[in-house]
């Protein structure tokens, strides 16, 4: 180190001194007047305490044993108060946690003066009762000035009155905490005005001053009555179908929606209460995760070589995620895709660098390669995402499914057992029911190879079927918004299709709790619900764009069904581990009856519900194909 840098290092190092003096000396100005109002407190209970005693004559006061024990109080007081930390800024002020510090010292302090002013009987020329009567009176006293100063406090950080005036949906814990959030917080962009709660045991309930008024029903006139304009849902756990219902019921009033971070993002820091955003197509139509208990299940990860194949999609990245948070010994994230793999490792690492051991890149289909892989990092569990998944185009390009969803899966399972993996997830699709398309055919074989493998092995190799995934890329709903930002017209393939949907981290839960509740051979599957009608999907999105957007029927698409299945024809619904996963079982099938030819044959024998005819839903500015034909 040079002259001149040692020479900075000083200088930084007293600066850094002088900030704590300042820093200490601002904290024991703080609580050192804190303890003097205590102190204040007690002298005006002894004496208001003596006063009463003698029933106000007070030539019979000893004036000077009085001052005694103030003193001795006070300085007891201060001993108790620093070793609960009452004066050392533990304690959240005016919390309950300070209260209950305080009146054990408080109590404390009572007792060790008492106890000698009762031995000393009448030898004292204080009333033994004094202890008695003082210390109620000094701890209102001190219970007083601390809710006074907390009053003050709080006025000075109220939002301002031009912020927007809100109403609270859910008058529970995380209700009550926003409210006193937005009423604590100068730079509040929100003031509450009324809380509403469908709990009738939560009708006459207010939290710091804001008073719930009513349940859903009566928003209209709630909304009438403050004159707010934004309604913050405050629910940690709520579904699509309630969201729905306070979003309508919202909107009808002229509220506009706002929503809280995901519970587990607060909880985990990743935002606060104040990171309100709007209600979004992914709250009204998917759900929040099932209680899979995946922390109860997940110790099969911990301390693994944990190897996820597809790492830099939609699922495989957070899944990657997922498992960084059981601290396996080594996560592998391989994919045939560099920038799906820099992605994944941002999103885990906070990096992109692409040079560690964490990311390999490979392709399924390379057999010599996962080979290598395999033999050189040794994994324990793998999970296998990597896969084509667009129908469509699978449609039109039957032998690329053969070779990455048939073949590449196949590649996979072989691998994992030349270093026996103990415990092999492959990610499948609610398309494997009953199969229609291409991809749902080459998704089934995948399940079958991985329940062959399992009886080869007789490791745990079993599949995870579940339906659309929101949010995941070329899915619907981020076609959806392109489509609206372009100006339009929205495509939707048939007025009455439906689908089951889930949201990537729901998704990613299930595929973990697999590897540890499923049975070798086996399919599970996530109770999804009601299916959802992809034409009220459209229309919610168009009319939360505000834009005249018109909806376009295209019809089915060659392998598409009308309506989804999650569990196929002849395939048992059972439930014996949790009431939301059904475990199904698959037949196997060996390698060596893998034909390329019986796969085209199976396709082009698969029964197809198609229609192709294309139609405009009237009202949108289009005749329809019934009116053109008259």
């Amino acid at each position: 180190m040079t002259s001149g840098q040692r020479k900075d290092a000083v200088e930084l190092d007293e600066q850094q001194r002088q900030l704590n003096n300042v820093l200490e000396s601002s904290r024991l100005v703080r609580f050192g007047r804190q303890f003097l109002l205590d102190a204040g407190s007690w002298a005006l209970a002894i004496i208001l305490a003596i006063v009463l005693r003698f029933g106000f004559d007070l030539s019979q006061i000893n004036w000077l044993a009085v001052f005694v024990l103030v003193v001795g109080v006070i300085i007891f007081q201060l001993v108790a108060g620093w070793a609960l930390a009452l004066y050392t800024g533990r304690y959240t002020y005016g919390s309950f946690e300070e209260v209950r510090a305080l009146v054990a010292a408080t109590l404390g302090v009572a007792v060790i003066i008492g106890i000698p002013l009762l031995m000393l009987g009448s030898g004292a020329t204080i009333p033994r009762s004094i202890m008695g009567i003082a210390t109620p009176i000094a701890i209102v006293l001190m219970f007083a000035l601390r809710y006074l100063k907390r009053l003050y406090v709080e006025s000075r950080y109220r939002p301002r009155n031009d912020a927007t005036k809100t109403i609270i949906y859910g008058a529970g814990y995380l209700g009550a905490t926003m409210v006193r959030r937005m009423l604590t917080d100068s730079r509040s962009k929100y003031r509450p005005v009324a809380m509403i709660d469908d709990d009738p045991r939560k009708s006459n309930l207010q939290h710091h001053g804001v008073k719930v008024k009513g349940s859903i029903h009566d928003l209209s006139r709630v909304v009438e009555k403050t004159g707010a304009s934004v309604l913050v849902l405050c629910i940690g756990y709520a579904d699509s179908e309630l969201i729905r219902r306070i979003s309508d019921a919202s909107v009808a009033a002229g509220l506009t929606v706002k929503v809280m971070p995901l519970l587990e993002d607060l909880l985990e820091g990743k935002t606060s209460l104040n990171d309100l955003r709007d209600i979004s197509i992914e709250d009204l139509i998917g759900r929040h995760p099932v209680d899979t208990e995946v922390e109860s299940i997940a110790s099969y990860l911990t301390g693994k070589k944990v190897l996820v194949t597809g790492a830099g999609g939609s699922i495989g990245s957070e899944l990657c995620r997922q498992i960084s948070r059981f601290d396996p010994g080594e996560l592998i994230m391989l994919d045939r895709d560099e920038t799906g793999l820099q992605v994944a490792e941002l999103g885990i690492y906070g990096h992109g660098l692409l040079n560690t051991k964490d990311v390999v890149l490979a392709d399924i289909r390379d057999v010599g390669a996962l080979e290598k892989i395999f033999a050189d990092r040794q994994p324990d569990v793998v999970f296998h995402a990597a896969a084509l998944k667009h129908l469509p185009m699978l449609e039109q390009y039957p032998d690329e499914a053969w070779k990455t969803n048939v073949l590449g899966t196949l590649n996979v399972l072989r691998a994992a057992r030349l270093v026996n993996v103990t415990t092999f997830v492959n990610v499948s699709t609610d398309k494997a029911a009953d199969p229609t398309s291409v991809l749902g055919h080459s998704k089934r074989l995948a399940e079958k190879l991985t329940a062959w493998m399992a009886e080869e092995t007789g490791g745990r190799y079993l599949s995870v079927r579940f339906g659309n995934v929101i949010g995941s890329r070329g899915s619907m709903l981020p076609t959806f918004t392109r489509l609206i930002e372009s100006g339009g017209p929205v495509t939707v393939t048939h007025p009455d299709a439906t689908r089951y949907f889930m949201t990537i981290p729901e998704a990613c839960q299930l595929v973990v709790q697999a590897g540890g509740i499923g049975d070798a051979a086996e399919v599970l599957i996530l109770d999804m619900g009601e299916p959802v009608r992809i034409l009220d999907i459209a229309q919610r999105m168009v009319a939360m764009s505000g834009k005249d957007i018109g909806i376009v029927f295209t019809g089915l698409r060659d392998g598409e069904k009308l309506h989804e299945d999650l569990i196929g024809r002849g395939e048992t619904d059972s439930r014996p581990r949790h009431p939301k996963i059904s475990h199904a079982r698959v037949q196997s099938l060996a390698p060596e009856q893998l034909s390329m030819q019986l796969w085209n044959h199976q396709m082009s024998e698969t029964p197809r519900e198609n229609d192709t005819t294309v139609i405009m839903r009237p009202g949108f500015g289009a005749p329809s194909a019934e009116s053109e034909a008259r």
